[in-house]
C-alpha cells in the first residue's frame, strides 16, 4: 500500500509538471553604438518602459496558452508602436524623408515564413509579415504588392506623418549634412526590433521588423525580412531574430547559420550564437547581435557593440533587461 501510495504520488507531481510546461520569450530593440553618456535619462527610461510592456506582452499570451507566433506578434506590436525603435512609428527615414519599412515571422514547428519588404503607412508591419505566412502561398511580398495584400485583408494604415518622429527628421538631417560634407557619422546603428518565443506546446517562433537603414536609397532591403538572414526559427534547433549590419547578416546567413550550428554541428546555444556574432560577423567587420532561444527554453543575446536593447523572461520566471554591454 505504501508503495502504490509513493507511486501514485510521483505520478501526480509528474503530471504537475507536465501540466505547467516551460515558456519563454526574449526581445530585442536593436544594438549599435549605445553608452550611458549619450543617452539621457527621459530616453533611457521611454526605452526600459517600452522594453518591459513589450516583453511582458508576449509573456502574457505565452502564459495563456497560447502560441509562441502569436506571443512574437503581441511583442513587436508594442515595440512597432514606440517611437523610441527603428520600427514602424519612429522609424529611420530614407534620403527622401520618406518610412519604408520590413518585417518577417517563421513558426519553428512547421517552419511556415512570410515577410514584406519596402511597405509604407503599415500601422504594423509584423502584422502583414503574418498575413503573408497564413493567408497567402508566398513567403515574400514587397512594395505596392504587398500593401494591396495588406489592405484586403483589412490591415491598419496610417498617415505617413503618423510613423515621422522628429528625432528621425534630425537624425536624417545630420546624416545628410556629413554626407555632403564627405565625412561618416561616427556612430554604428543597428535599431531593428525582434522577438523569439518558446509556447508550451514546445513550438518557436521568431518575428522582426525594421524602417531598414537611415538614409537609403535605391529601395534597399536589408537582413530583416530575408527568412534565413534576420529571422529564422526551427523546433529542431532555435529560433533567431538579428539586429546589424543586414548586408553582412544576409552574405553569412546569420540566423539559419545558429541554427545549424546547434542542429548540425551539437553545438549549444550559446556557443552557436557567439560564434556567428562574435567570430564569423567581428571577423567580417560587422557589427550587430541577436536573441536566441532552444527548445528547451534557453536564452541566448549577444552581440559585438558597445550595446543592445533587450529584455528577456525565462522559463524559471525570472526577468531580464540591458541596455548598455555591462551586466544589470
Amino acid at each position: 500500500m505504501i508503495r502504490l501510495s509513493l507511486l501514485a504520488a510521483l505520478l501526480l507531481a509528474a503530471g504537475s509538471v507536465m501540466a505547467e510546461p516551460p515558456v519563454a520569450i526574449a526581445i530585442h530593440g536593436g544594438a549599435g553604438t549605445i553608452v550611458p553618456e549619450k543617452m539621457t535619462a527621459e530616453r533611457e527610461s521611454a526605452i526600459r518602459q517600452s522594453l518591459r510592456q513589450a516583453v511582458h506582452a508576449g509573456h502574457e499570451v505565452l502564459a495563456e496558452g497560447r502560441p509562441a507566433i502569436d506571443a512574437v506578434v503581441a511583442a513587436i506590436r508594442v515595440l512597432e508602436d514606440s517611437p523610441e525603435f527603428n520600427a514602424g512609428r519612429g522609424a529611420v527615414l530614407t534620403n527622401t524623408g520618406t518610412v519604408e519599412m520590413d518585417a518577417s515571422i517563421m513558426d519553428g514547428s512547421n517552419l511556415d515564413a512570410g515577410a514584406v519588404a519596402s511597405i509604407k503607412r503599415i500601422r504594423h508591419p509584423i502584422e502583414a509579415a503574418l498575413r503573408v505566412m497564413h493567408d497567402s502561398p508566398h513567403v515574400m511580398m514587397i512594395g505596392e504588392g504587398a500593401m494591396s495584400f495588406a489592405r484586403d485583408h483589412g490591415l491598419e494604415f496610417m498617415d505617413e506623418a503618423w510613423f515621422i518622429t522628429d528625432f528621425r527628421r534630425r537624425q536624417l538631417e545630420a546624416i545628410q549634412a556629413d554626407e555632403q560634407a564627405g565625412l561618416q557619422l561616427s556612430e554604428s546603428w543597428h535599431s531593428t526590433v525582434g522577438a523569439v518565443a518558446l509556447d508550451a506546446d514546445g513550438n518557436l517562433a521568431a518575428a522582426t521588423s525594421t524602417g531598414g537603414m537611415a538614409n537609403k536609397r535605391w529601395g534597399r532591403v536589408g537582413d530583416s525580412p530575408i527568412i534565413g538572414a534576420g529571422t529564422y526559427a526551427d523546433n529542431r534547433a532555435c529560433a533567431i531574430s538579428a539586429t546589424g549590419h543586414g548586408e553582412f547578416f544576409i552574405r553569412h546567413v546569420a540566423a539559419h547559420s545558429i541554427c545549424s550550428l546547434v542542429r548540425l554541428a551539437g553545438l549549444d546555444l550559446d556557443e552557436a550564437a557567439d560564434r556567428i556574432i562574435n567570430e564569423t560577423l567581428k571577423d567580417a567587420g560587422a557589427d550587430g547581435g541577436v536573441i536566441a532561444i532552444d527548445p528547451k527554453g534557453n536564452i541566448s543575446m549577444p552581440f559585438n557593440t558597445p550595446g543592445m536593447y533587450r529584455a528577456a523572461i525565462h522559463p524559471d520566471g525570472r526577468f531580464e533587461i540591458g541596455i548598455y554591454r555591462e551586466s544589470e
